[in-house]
């Protein structure tokens, strides 16, 4: 198992080119499922999460390829509808095949979702949905077993904003008789491109990035031809956390400002400068940051999956600041890690209250999920010393080629098995 090792406490300066977004390609990746032929999908980040995608839909006898940043999804032979334990449980994104294959299938067998151990993400509000479609539901033995002849349009509320229920149901709906409406929708920017996907295939949807998405189903839908998917905002975001912390000066190239308004308001506000430029994106950090505060919220609020780096931020930061999580219950897991480093943050349930130090010392971490990985590299490349990370192949789930972009922009990182 992968550790990595980083000696921090310079100011980082260079160009980053940003990938493209893990959360976006892993659900237009499914979306192939929903027509016959070869699909071709471009900017597909070099990702775990991505590999393991393409491993799931070859065991479903779907002829799949990556090469240089492209894959190519040949659906022509699928023939198995079920997605196993084994590959589901790595990554919570594999239930995203639910929707496409009982939409044009008419079954699917898949297992319960696993993924980083953030706390309860259930799929409760899939299923409600896919019911309300007409689809015949029944859990057993970790399995979601769904049938139906066809599915039809329904009326659907989400009690609680849901990314991953709102593209499965979206993409279910394009093969639907009739029109879906989904109200409480997610917003995400990853939401929008996989309805642009969608409607690229001949889909009809309105009001994607809205609250409300209009769905009227179509019989049939041409393969992905050539799709490119949007930039990793949070990959931008996680870089944009390196700036500041280090007082550097990066150059963030292939990025999409737009997706991170919240984050860019609150770093602003922190003393990070943004400027940008004919190569793209420039981010310098200040000689010191100024503690803030923030509050999760979904897409346009502050981003759960940036919490993390905005705290090893604020953990050197002059003043305190008051980190609120409202999305998930179990995600300040690597609060632990950064007192390791010399930070002085106290928890009391779902908030976390960040005393800023002077500075933070190097030491052996552990990476608990993706996010408070990226939460520790973040921390190490400001710190004094020498910082080992262990567990990093949660890191290699959501971040492509992160230490040779660390190194492209004078970091000291180095990779080792332990």
């Amino acid at each position: 198992m992968d550790t990595l090792i980083i000696r921090g406490g310079k100011p980082l300066k260079g160009e980053v080119k940003i990938s493209g977004a893990k959360n976006a390609a892993l659900p237009i990746i499914t979306a192939s499922i929903l027509a016959s032929g070869e699909n071709t999908i471009s900017r597909i980040p070099d990702l775990r999460d991505v590999y393991t995608m393409g491993k799931l839909l070859a065991n479903m006898g779907i002829r799949y390829s990556y090469k240089r940043g492209s894959t190519s999804v040949d659906t022509s032979a699928l023939s198995n509808f079920e997605a196993p334990y084994e590959l589901v449980k790595t990554m919570r994104a594999s239930v995203l095949v639910l929707g496409p294959l009982l939409a044009r299938y008419g079954r699917a067998r898949v297992s319960l979702p696993g993924g980083c151990a953030i706390g309860a993400r259930p799929i409760n509000l899939h299923l409600m949905g896919l019911e309300k479609m007409g689809a015949k539901i029944t859990l057993d033995s970790g399995y979601v077993t769904a049938k139906a002849s066809r599915l039809k349009g329904a009326s659907i509320y989400f009690d609680t904003v849901t990314v991953t229920g709102t593209e499965n149901l979206m993409m279910a709906a394009a093969l639907a008789k009739g029109t879906t409406i989904l109200e409480n929708a997610a917003r995400e920017p990853e939401v929008t491109d996989l309805a642009d996907c969608l409607i690229s295939m001949g889909a009809k949807i309105k009001g994607a990035g809205e609250s409300v998405i209009e769905i009227e189903g179509t019989d049939e839908l041409k393969p992905i031809n050539k799709y490119k998917i949007i930039p990793d905002r949070i990959e931008t975001g996680t870089f944009m956390a390196i700036a500041g912390i280090t007082g550097g000066d990066l150059i963030l190239k292939d990025c999409r400002p737009d997706h991170l308004d919240a984050v860019i308001a609150k770093l602003k506000e922190a003393g990070v400068v943004f400027k940008k430029t004919k190569r793209g994106l420039r981010v310098v950090g200040p000689e010191r940051l100024i503690a803030r505060d923030i509050k999760t919220r979904p897409h346009p609020g502050f981003p759960t999956d940036m919490q993390a780096q905005f705290m090893s931020m604020m953990a050197v930061a002059d003043g305190t600041s008051v980190i609120k999580e409202t999305i998930f219950e179990n995600r300040y897991m690597h609060v632990a890690e950064l007192r390791r480093m010399g930070s002085y943050i106290n928890v009391d349930g779902g908030t976390a209250t960040v005393h800023g130090v002077e500075g933070l010392k190097g030491a052996p971490v552990m990476a608990t999920d993706l996010r408070a990985s990226a939460s520790l590299v973040v921390a190490a490349l400001c710190a004094e010393g020498e910082s080992t990370i262990h567990r990093i192949y949660h890191l290699d789930r959501g971040y492509d080629k992160i230490d040779e972009k660390l190194r492209n922009i004078g970091a000291d990182v180095r990779r080792a098995a332990s």
